[in-house]
């Protein structure tokens, strides 16, 4: 086919069914299911057991096709045609005609075979154009680990200034004694001599051809004859690995860091997948943030806000002077220009943010309270006159 692959398992494996989702199960149940059948029968965890093996293989072979889109689309396009009528010829459980024909129920040219059909590519060509055609026949992407995603809590002046933070990641990581490749020391995986390394084969259906995986490899394209002692050829075993990651200065809470290569290692051959790391950062007890620029709430009394006053005022950098003027309102806002966040992309800093209050105290000395009476006695009156 040009437009896409279509395997001949397709038509008889319900990989919903084997995952244990839904058909409408979003991207992230489907990885959730499959981490969780995966770890359960993964050769690792039921060393000798066969039945276990193959399983895993199943549940491997779902969860590549369901976790790619364009896969998924096209898959779920075929187990529609199957529902409707069409299935295979020749071999064992087939629906088709004589001679291994496909058998098309509701077309007006018949049911029987695929005389006056014409090419069954161009067929599946036009179903799956809308899935794969914008690919333009590109070639299959190889496959690869999954992506694994982790929290990592940091302070406040820690997210400004940028920090290493290490982390510990539990889980599938390639194995140490045969570097991922599945191969027993000093030796390596070879060529499948069956495929030629494609991983597939093509399967005669009479009027078509389809790709299924290669029997000997398994889909692989590789053959490992000396299979590694510690992981048994699946060049992955669950280990802790800790290493360090550089969180840049300027980081935003909920940002997400991407680690590449540091995800689940993929099959033996195929590059791992990549770690996000979501940042988590604790507030401060002074500034708050507002895009690159940080906010500061200042108390001034109320002669700082009525005489003017030059104040200190708390920066990331150490304390600045600001010059209250006389007569300033209660939530005036006054910037300090380079006193803010990193800003990671176009460099630099932005601003501080200082919003001024009046603070009103709630005891007063006998002097102060005399004070502030005879104030009483001269200030004007700060509403006008009411009207009665």
């Amino acid at each position: 086919m040009a437009n896409g692959e279509i395997r001949r398992e397709w038509f008889d494996k319900d990989y919903y069914q084997t995952l244990g989702v839904a058909k409408n199960a979003t991207a992230a149940e489907i990885k959730k299911a499959y981490r969780k059948l995966a770890q359960k029968y993964h050769p690792d965890n039921n060393p000798g057991n066969k039945e276990a093996e193959e399983r895993f293989k199943e549940i491997s072979a779902a969860h590549d096709v369901l976790a790619d889109e364009d896969k998924r689309v096209q898959y779920d396009q075929v187990r529609d045609m199957v529902s409707s009528g069409v299935g295979f010829g020749g071999g064992a459980g087939g629906r088709g005609g004589p001679g291994g024909r496909v058998r098309v129920e509701g077309f007006p040219f018949g049911t029987e075979g695929a005389d006056g059909f014409g090419d069954l590519s161009d067929l599946f060509g036009s179903i799956f154009s809308g899935a794969a055609g914008a690919r333009g026949g590109r070639a299959r992407e190889p496959a690869h680990g999954d992506d694994l995603e982790t929290e990592a809590r940091i302070s406040f002046e820690d997210a400004m200034r940028g920090t290493t933070i290490p982390l510990r990641i539990q889980g599938p990581a390639p194995c140490p004694r045969c570097k991922g490749s599945g191969a027993e020391p000093g030796t390596s995986p070879v060529t499948c001599p069956t495929c030629g390394g494609s991983g597939t084969v093509a399967a005669n259906q009479g009027v078509f051809s389809i790709a299924r995986p290669c029997p000997q490899c398994h889909g692989s394209g590789r053959i490992v004859e000396h299979p590694c002692t510690e992981c048994h050829g699946s060049g992955s075993v669950r280990r802790t690995r800790e290493f360090s990651v550089r969180i840049p200065a300027g980081v935003r809470d909920g940002a997400r860091i991407k680690v590449p290569g540091r995800g689940e290692p993929g099959p033996p051959g195929s590059r791992p997948g990549d770690l996000y790391v979501v940042v988590r950062v604790t507030p401060h007890e002074l500034f708050g943030r507002k895009d690159s620029d940080l906010t500061l709430n200042l108390p001034l009394s109320y002669t700082e806000a009525a005489l003017g006053a030059n104040v200190e005022v708390p920066t990331l950098d150490g304390p600045v002077t600001l010059k209250i003027p006389a007569g300033t309102p209660a939530g005036k806002t006054f910037r300090i220009r380079g006193k803010g966040a990193p800003k990671a992309k176009k460099g630099g800093q932005g601003d501080l943010l200082v919003t001024v209050g009046v603070n009103v105290p709630s005891k007063l000395s006998k002097e102060e309270k005399e004070l502030l009476s005879q104030l009483r006695e001269v200030e004007k009156e700060p509403r006008g006159r009411q009207r009665v």
